[in-house]
């Protein structure tokens, strides 16, 4: 996401009614377990309710790693209505008598437990699930979530939204930090990421763009509606997911010995958009010579009208834009973040600087080589900028999570380094970061060992100042 049309704040969030269904007695096997390595002998306890993550305690829950989400979602956009299969592989962490998934707003009708009723308890945004059986650690279960009702928009202290946002002709889906948990129920923390399996079924005219790339595309409800299958088959935190609905313009396109590239223009703005949408495979080309081989399967973007969102986002493999955002500085900034962010994804939210620092150094980079601007004048004019010094960019305040020193100062941490390894080792270590971690989470502590360790350098002076200092240097 590019900070000049956003700065993300913590949002509050609404307390909800409590639901609770009840469990039906069901056979277990012969040896008293499930097929998923747990049952009746199995002694648990809960797993925890949020990851206590300081910025965002009560996202995320313990106990679990999901593997898998199919989801299967019918939106009907005036009423806006959704009624939604949450089909969640996982596999317990520990023994557990209970497990906790993030969901803001929508009613749960009922949840499964590898095919045996589950009860179900509801407290504002978070949902217990207690098996009719205790799942043993190691062992891999399923859990079938019906759910249903208008999806929200999240507001952040800062006027922005994210969540699902309605717009004239359908909705789209952003889910920076925690918007994600607004239409689907699941794990919304970054450090665990799964891969996906979306199918939307919207009326007929409209399309449903989501992540990764399209299977198919079907009539259904006998011809009045169409049903989109999207697969995500690299892994992606929940926050990256997306879902746009509306009448766009489709283009797709192979270029030679390049990545499917698939774009979903809102009609409305696809003449404008025509120039950048073009550039896409350039960029991408671009991209993979600095940062190296692209890491996912497909990409594109989804431009929406003016207004329908005040900030672009990184949505992994197809990032969404406002038409007003789609222009050269933000395809580079989000094409990076498919390296930076994406496949490489923060441990905790604390750790996002890592994101944004490097896209925001790739636009640097793209000005060097296109635009006859050097990454030394960025520098300097982002030194110069008071607003680049409120707070150290890995210890960004609670209310100021995504505030301009994680991007323009985390750029300068780069720059800095570059300045000490050198362009050639910076440049293998673009490279390398991304390779190491691919499709993993890195923390701060990781990407300092492992620049000292790659650079053989005693960086401490470089850390104190650039990355962790309060104050200003007297000269950059």
């Amino acid at each position: 996401m590019d900070q000049r049309l956003l700065l993300r704040a913590l949002a509050s969030v609404a307390a909800l009614t409590v639901l609770t269904a009840s469990a039906s007695a069901c056979t277990a096997n012969s040896d008293g377990a499930g097929g998923s390595g747990f049952g009746r002998g199995v002694a648990g306890t809960p797993g925890s309710a949020g990851l206590r993550d300081p910025y965002f305690p009560k996202l995320g829950n313990g106990g679990y790693d999901v593997q898998h989400y199919a989801l299967a979602l019918d939106y009907e956009p005036k009423p806006n209505k959704l009624v939604g299969t949450a089909t969640i592989t996982a596999r317990a962490t520990q023994n557990l008598s209970a497990f906790n998934l993030d969901l803001h707003g929508l009613d749960v009708e009922g949840v499964t437990v590898d095919g045996a009723p589950a009860i179900v308890q509801r407290d504002g945004d978070e949902v217990t699930v207690r098996p009719r059986d205790g799942l043993g650690k190691g062992g891999v279960f399923k859990a079938v979530v019906r759910y249903a009702g208008s999806p929200a928009t999240l507001t952040d202290p800062d006027g922005s939204n994210e969540g699902w946002l309605k717009t004239a002709d359908g909705a789209f889906a952003l889910g920076e930090p925690q918007g994600s948990m607004a239409w689907f129920p699941g794990n919304h923390h970054p450090s665990d990421k799964a891969t996906y399996d979306i199918t939307v079924t919207v009326p007929k005219g409209l399309t449903a763009v989501s992540n990764g790339e399209l299977k198919s595309q079907r009539p259904a409800a006998g011809g009045s509606r169409t049903s989109f299958a999207w697969r995500s088959a690299e892994p992606m935190a929940s926050y990256l997911a997306t879902v746009g609905i509306g009448e766009y313009d489709v283009e797709r396109s192979r270029p030679a010995q390049g990545v499917p590239v698939y774009t979903a223009v809102d009609r409305t703005v696809a003449e404008e958009s025509e120039e950048t949408r073009a550039r896409i495979p350039e960029v991408l080309d671009w991209a993979q010579e600095n940062f190296g081989p692209y890491p996912f399967s497909s990409t594109g973007a989804i431009v929406e009208r003016e207004g329908d969102a005040d900030y672009a986002l990184e949505t992994q493999t197809r990032p969404v834009y406002p038409a007003g955002a789609f222009n050269m500085d933000f395809l580079v900034h989000e094409t990076a973040h498919q390296w930076y962010g994406n496949s490489v994804s923060p441990k905790a939210w604390k750790d996002v600087w890592l994101n944004e620092g490097f896209a925001t150094y790739a636009e640097w980079l793209y000005g060097e080589d296109f635009q006859g601007v050097s990454a030394q004048k960025h520098f300097e004019d982002a030194f110069a900028d008071k607003g680049n010094w409120v707070f150290p960019p890995a210890d960004p305040p609670v209310n100021n999570l995504l505030g301009d020193p994680v991007y323009e100062r985390g750029a300068m941490v780069l720059h800095k380094i570059r300045q000490a390894v050198g362009d050639d080792a910076f440049f293998a270590l673009l490279k390398d970061w991304p390779r190491t971690h691919r499709h993993g989470n890195a923390s701060t502590e990781d990407f300092v060992a492992f620049v000292e360790k790659t650079s053989g350098k005693d960086l401490t002076a470089l850390w104190d100042v650039w990355l962790y200092g309060e104050d200003k240097p007297a000269k950059p």
